[in-house]
């Protein structure tokens, strides 16, 4: 039988926090009738994470704890794509297994998803128990990300988050693609993206990963997520617009300058040489940029027409 939710939980090195989380969510489901799964997806750690976790699926009721081990790190993206992949529940739902997520905000989720018609609710951490060298940077960062995707999230990377079954089914995160899931979810259809206001708790046990580094792979996935969502099946109005606008740009300079060197030619002046002229230089450099960005999109559109999933599509309903 499905559970009624499945929690997704990715860890790295928290073996302090595994145990108290799993008893957490077990009290929370029970307290609400709920049959659920914990799974646990362990990225690596090397702290002893992976024992705790035995020992918390020991405790808890039967069959409710799962838990998948990587044999080295992948990324909190690759830990979510096999709990997607493993989720059995109606309703999925996401959380850091630090304890700064509140296993007591899964019931409200759900009821959004299920009860308001939501495809995927988002937390919001209004108020944030980090440090400013941590908070001024996502603050900087969701501005950007709404700006870029339309998408009103006030905390687009909040771990906590509620989706319905075929939304985690229809969309792939790679990469560092966790923190633009709702923009996924987005480009596969799911529109109905809603948000909710969530505790975030202080950090109780160990460290933060966050740092300077998966700052700057954020925004380099920020440009390629966009471009994947306005570009990704038909790269040729990209680079073909591009090529096209280059192309006729330096052709028509090129053809000015030869034009104007005859016309003073032939009214009896003496015209620069059109090798001596920058300009000239420039047009043919831009007039061949223009062919390679034209030869991109075309490459690309016979790239993406043999792709394998070039006829996948997200399916919501079906009668």
């Amino acid at each position: 039988m499905k559970p009624d939710v499945s929690i997704i939980v990715p860890v790295l090195n928290e073996v302090s926090s595994v145990g108290e989380l799993a008893a957490w969510v077990g009290r929370v489901m029970e307290a609400e009738g709920l049959t659920w799964e914990l799974i646990f997806v362990d990225d690596g750690s090397n702290d002893g994470t992976w024992e705790a976790i035995e020992k918390a699926a020991e405790v808890a009721k039967e069959g409710s704890v799962k838990a998948i081990r990587f044999s080295r790190n992948y990324g909190k993206s690759a830990a979510l794509y096999v709990g997607f992949e493993e989720a059995r529940g109606e309703v999925v739902v996401t959380m850091d297994g630090d304890l700064q997520d509140s296993p007591d905000e899964i019931p409200a989720l759900r009821r959004m998803i299920l009860d308001e018609g939501y495809d995927l609710v988002s937390g919001w951490k209004r108020h944030r128990h980090d440090p400013a060298g941590k908070r001024l940077p996502s603050r900087f960062y969701n501005l950007t990300t709404r700006i870029v995707s339309g998408i009103p999230l006030h905390d687009m990377n909040c771990g906590l988050k509620a989706y319905r079954r075929n939304v985690v089914k229809s969309i792939e995160v790679y990469g560092e693609m966790h923190r633009y899931i709702p923009i996924l979810a987005q480009q596969a259809g799911f529109g109905r993206i809603g948000e909710k206001e969530v505790e975030h708790r202080a950090r109780k046990y160990g460290h933060s990963k966050y740092g300077l580094e998966r700052m700057i792979k954020g925004y380099l996935d920020l440009i390629t997520v966009s471009f994947l969502s306005r570009f990704g099946r038909a790269p040729m109005y990209l680079f073909g617009s591009l090529g096209t606008l280059m192309f006729l740009g330096g052709g028509v300079t090129a053809v000015w300058i030869i034009v104007d060197k005859l016309v003073k030619q032939s009214h009896g002046l003496t015209p620069r040489g059109v090798a001596d002229q920058p300009m000239f230089y420039i047009a043919l450099v831009t007039l061949l940029a223009g062919v390679m960005l034209f030869l991109t999109g075309f490459l690309g559109e016979l790239i993406n027409r043999n792709a394998a999933d070039r006829n996948r599509y997200s399916i919501d309903k079906r009668i």
